[in-house]
């Protein structure tokens, strides 16, 4: 038996391991070529110390209290050179990925299909020669052909398929959308990562999930992984958007619906002459009942005006999430942060 361990350093790189039945995550690590910070390796100095963010692990009792504190270890802190996973899990590293002597990875895609909805978004499809190992909520950097540029896109395909699908904006003029104009079927890319803190944590509480435009594209691939699940904590969806023409995949939404009893959504859009039967912003439809006093994981993804409006809602609210993970886009670049 094997888990997966996804490593996630500080530069937004993130690096999968496999770690066998009884291996310390820091063996396994040197084993697979990334050298994680370290110094005594016996659980005395402390060098190693790292955050798990979700899954089972057992950190035996042969290290010392200065190395790992009974305070930090129940805050899921823990020793890399002393952690045994009991399942896959996910790991906070407190350095940057060239620090540890790794980095992104590189794999070919090949364009299968392009899906246009109008001038708003492109439902863009590859196919990878192996399945890309992400989590949900991550992203890549996609070379344009002929360019020698990247552009960073979310998944919205759910992890360890091999056909993977973004959700892109139609941005006049722009490097992607003009390749996109002329690509055809057959045609090759390059795509770096996966990279990203914006990602799908343990569910541990109802979850609310908020989009702005194609912020909606990570929040698809969360979809699909809580679909597989069968996740039966509450999950609400707030998708808002500026034009009518610019809400799109609701179809899919709905497909959601109806795999997953306890998600549900809901559409606005804040053209004031709008028919739509929800106008305004995603601040103006989130009912009291889904920010549940607080006990909630919101994740949000969207322009940054619409990440700074919410927050602020937030604060006039006097509601403060349990977390709250959301990334700010614009057409070229993203930025992930999380906040308490």
């Amino acid at each position: 038996m094997t888990y997966a361990i996804a490593l996630n350093f500080e530069d937004g790189v993130t690096r999968f391991i496999d770690c066998k039945a009884g291996e310390k995550v820091l063996d396994a690590a040197f084993r697979q070529r990334i050298n994680l910070p370290m110094d005594c390796s016996d659980g005395v100095c402390g060098t190693c110390k790292c955050h798990c963010e979700t899954g089972a692990y057992d950190l035996g009792d042969d290290y010392i209290d200065d190395a790992l504190s009974e305070d930090e270890a129940q805050q899921r802190q823990v020793l890399t050179c002393q952690m045994v996973p009991q399942s896959d899990c996910v790991i906070a590293v407190p350095l940057p990925s060239s620090a540890c002597k790794t980095g992104t990875t590189a794999f070919a895609a090949t364009l299968t299909g392009i899906t246009r909805h109008a001038d708003a978004a492109l439902e863009v499809r590859f196919e990878l020669d192996q399945a890309p190992v992400f989590l949900p909520g991550q992203y890549v950097n996609i070379g344009v052909p002929d360019s020698g540029q990247t552009r960073a896109y979310s998944f919205s395909s759910r992890p360890g398929e091999t056909g993977a699908s973004f959700l892109i904006k139609h941005v006049p003029g722009g490097l992607m959308s003009g390749w996109l104009q002329r690509a055809q079927p057959g045609d090759s890319v390059t795509m770096t990562g996966p990279l990203g803190s914006f990602y799908l944590r343990e569910v541990a509480r109802p979850l609310l999930l908020l989009a702005g435009g194609t912020g909606l594209a990570p929040l698809l691939s969360m979809l699909e992984v809580l679909a597989q699940r069968q996740e039966t904590r509450p999950i609400t969806l707030v998708y808002g958007v500026t034009r009518d023409q610019d809400l799109v995949m609701v179809e899919a939404l709905q497909a959601f619906a109806a795999r997953l009893p306890s998600f549900n959504f809901i559409t606005c859009v804040a053209d004031p002459q709008t028919a739509h039967p929800c106008q305004g912003y995603v601040t103006q439809h989130m009912a009291s009942e889904v920010l549940n006093d607080g006990d909630v994981d919101v994740y949000l993804c969207g322009p940054p005006p619409m990440v700074d409006a919410v927050r602020q809602h937030f604060k006039t609210q006097g509601v403060s999430p349990a977390s709250f993970h959301y990334e700010k886009f614009t057409p070229n670049v993203s930025a992930s942060c999380d906040a308490a």
